[in-house]
């Protein structure tokens, strides 16, 4: 099992922002944020939205540091990206 974070550069809501992601599964990764006490609203369709100050938690638990590029490409080749439009509501 390998999930992937990329750094705490994307800026909303007044803070930064890392992405994770499972090159695996969706039940993968929704197991690791709830490891880390992550709420399901996190959930992007794709991704969960990680703020800065738990970048890292994430690593310590296990997710591997990678760039934001590398982020799309593994969710890409492992058929898990979905466009923006096409991803669930958040709820």
């Amino acid at each position: 099992m390998t999930l992937y974070v990329d750094p705490p550069d994307w800026p909303g809501h007044g803070r930064m922002w890392s992405h994770l992601v499972s090159d695996v599964s969706y039940d993968e990764l929704h197991a690791f944020a709830a490891r880390l006490s992550l709420p399901r609203r996190a959930f992007d369709g794709d991704h969960y939205d990680l703020p800065a100050n738990r970048y890292a938690d994430a690593v310590a638990a296990g997710a591997v540091e990678v760039g934001s590029r590398d982020v799309v490409r593994l969710l890409r080749e492992s058929g898990l990206r979905r466009p923006k439009g096409l991803r669930p509501r958040r709820g």
